[in-house]
């Protein structure tokens, strides 16, 4: 016996995607499957608050230069982020024993999956936006993660 879905049950499952903002379904009974999927923005991340600088001391012949805001140092490092867009569990590999879906140093490409955020018992794939080579991984596997917290950090490449 084989499972049989219908396009009203695949319009319902498309609404409950759209209601929990979900980018990502899929579906396997008795050899029957299922994946539906689309292409969200990925959200901006957020904009850290500014590093106050040192106070100067009497005695001191020169003022210490800020430190960089992390969103600065980001960009004079020419680095960009992939960020959450959602809550849930971060996994960087489809399946335990599987290979992890980048490394640091590994080259990435626009649309290539770098890792899965699972969301109330859903797996969704987290794409790369942009060409370039993984520079750090932000998040250990298996741990929470927040909407737009930075997941990975990447030398964008032409």
């Amino acid at each position: 016996m084989s499972a049989q879905i219908d396009f009203d049950e695949i319009n319902r499952i498309i609404k409950i995607l759209d209601d929990n903002s979900l980018n990502q379904f899929e579906l396997e009974i008795e050899g029957f499957k299922i994946k539906i999927a689309r292409n969200a923005p990925a959200p901006a991340a957020p904009v850290p608050a500014a590093v106050s600088a040192p106070s100067r001391r009497a005695g001191d012949s020169a003022p210490a230069a800020a430190a960089p805001r992390p969103s600065e140092a980001a960009a004079a490092a020419g680095l960009h982020y992939v960020t959450s867009p959602m809550v849930g569990t971060f996994y960087r590999a489809p399946a335990p024993n599987a290979p992890a879906f980048a490394e640091v140093g590994d080259p990435v490409h626009k649309t290539q999956t770098l890792c899965i955020i699972e969301a109330m018992k859903l797996m969704n794939e987290i794409e790369c936006d942009f060409d370039g080579i993984v520079k750090e991984i932000l998040v250990e596997n298996g741990k929470p993660v927040e909407y737009g917290q930075r997941l990975f950090s990447i030398v964008p490449q032409p």
